[in-house]
């Protein structure tokens, strides 16, 4: 293949990857445009590897069709490393990524693989605690901005911290945000964990099973502020390290912005995920509003 072939198929890759997250993590788009020019591609490519592995259940029809989706990327990533072509756009500017800035296998491993065990859960298979929550969210949403912050070239264990906290804080929030879709399918909640739900009364026996369900708004409510509680926690701790961390950091650390939004929307509905301001806007705030708020803390080196 001629360099310049090379040099086409890797920028439609890049965009590819750019209108993935554009198209389904809206919020985090906007959060990596305000990355500097030249970790913006690799940061994308992070990015889209996380859209396509957090949608894989959600688009299959068939939940064995999802498992073989998580299943083909888990080989996708020991085939980047052993340098083997793959013709998939995520995956080649994923590749791209890993062979410019040396990005650790680990991490994406171990974020695909945290995926694969969630898929293969029974639907009655509810966590015991919070703190299994807080290990998934790490691995799934801390990793990601680990690795981005290794992709920038970025070597601070204060931003390494930051970045735990944020990912713990983001993947929960985020975990909290689905319950009304995980309840329409499933007509339960399979990520309130069962100590949880047990104190605010949200546990059933169902057949024989023992389920989260919706009997009390109330006790949803509760749990829910439970829950955001934690995030909120991580949020603190991560914002504590603000002053170790160092300033080219920052900008991979925005999304605490959003994360932020989502529980200070949250607490506006008294922690009633069901409320339809939830919804709107990004994630429950104007457009504008929410766009502002993030160039505000860009420009002011927040996070």
């Amino acid at each position: 293949m001629s360099g310049a072939s090379t040099s086409r198929g890797a920028r439609a890759a890049l965009s590819y990857c750019v209108q993935q997250v554009r198209s389904y993590d809206y919020h985090h788009y906007l959060c990596l445009l305000e990355l500097p020019p030249n970790m913006r591609k690799s940061a994308f490519a992070l990015r889209a590897f996380n859209v396509e592995t957090a949608r894989a259940m959600d688009v299959a029809s068939d939940p064995r069709i999802g498992l073989m989706r998580l299943l083909w990327w888990q080989e996708a990533i020991d085939k980047i490393y052993s340098n083997k072509l793959i013709e998939h756009p995520v995956a080649q500017a994923l590749a791209s990524a890993i062979s410019e800035h040396k990005v650790s296998k680990s991490w994406l491993k171990r974020s695909v693989e945290a995926r694969i065990n969630d898929a293969k859960r029974e639907v009655t298979d509810i966590p015991e605690t919070v703190e299994e929550l807080e290990r998934y969210a790490e691995d799934t949403a801390s990793t990601i901005l680990y690795s981005t912050l290794q992709a920038g070239g970025i070597k601070s264990t204060a931003a390494d911290h930051a970045a735990s906290h944020i990912g713990k804080a983001s993947g929960l929030v985020l975990l909290l945000k689905s319950l009304p879709y995980h309840a329409s399918r499933n007509r339960h909640f399979p990520y309130i964990p069962s100590k949880v739900a047990e104190k605010h009364g949200l546990l059933v026996n169902h057949d024989g099973q023992i389920e989260v369900r919706v009997d009390s708004r109330e006790g949803l409510c509760n749990a829910v502020f439970e829950m955001a509680s934690v995030a909120n926690a991580h949020m603190q701790k991560a914002r504590n390290l603000a002053g170790t961390v160092p300033d080219e950091a920052r900008p991979v650390l925005l999304p605490a912005v959003p994360t932020q939004v989502v529980l200070d929307t949250l607490s506006r509905v008294q922690f009633d995920v069901f409320d339809p301001r939830l919804s709107r806007g990004i994630l429950g705030l104007p457009p504008l509003w929410f766009q502002l708020k993030l160039k505000w803390n860009s420009w002011r080196g927040k996070y």
